[in-house]
């Protein structure tokens, strides 16, 4: 089972409201570690990892605001009924679609694109 995947974030306050207002996930827990400066919030849809859901835990580290996109990473996959309706509220919400929701090159499969406010990718895919 994976438990979550880490990313590290340049604002905790401005990537949380991204995960639960826009992307409509669960904060699950938060965890803050100031003697070692940094603070952990981890963020599913499920209620964590108790019921078997996947997280994201995202990593603030006190005084860093951004960081260099690695060439390796490619994207999160999260899966939604309804890509077209998903990218609507997202666009509502002020959040950024990437790449608009259709078919993928060469498939049926429908997808779509969005990217956080520190420039990660998250494609949607409907299931």
């Amino acid at each position: 089972m994976i438990l979550h995947t880490m990313l590290r974030v340049g604002n905790m306050a401005r990537s949380v409201d991204f995960y639960t207002k826009v992307l409509g996930m669960n904060l699950l827990r938060t965890t803050e570690r100031p003697e070692q400066k940094y603070l952990l919030a981890f963020v599913g849809f499920g209620k964590g990892n108790e019921d078997g859901q996947s997280e994201i835990e995202l990593t603030y580290n006190y005084g860093v605001e951004s960081y260099q996109m690695g060439d390796a990473y490619g994207h999160i996959a999260i899966s939604v009924d309804d890509v077209y309706a998903a990218c609507e509220k997202i666009k509502t919400s002020g959040g950024n679609v990437t790449r608009a929701a259709g078919p993928v090159a060469g498939g049926d499969t429908i997808i779509a694109f969005v990217t956080d406010p520190d420039g990660y990718k998250i494609e949607l895919i409907q299931s």
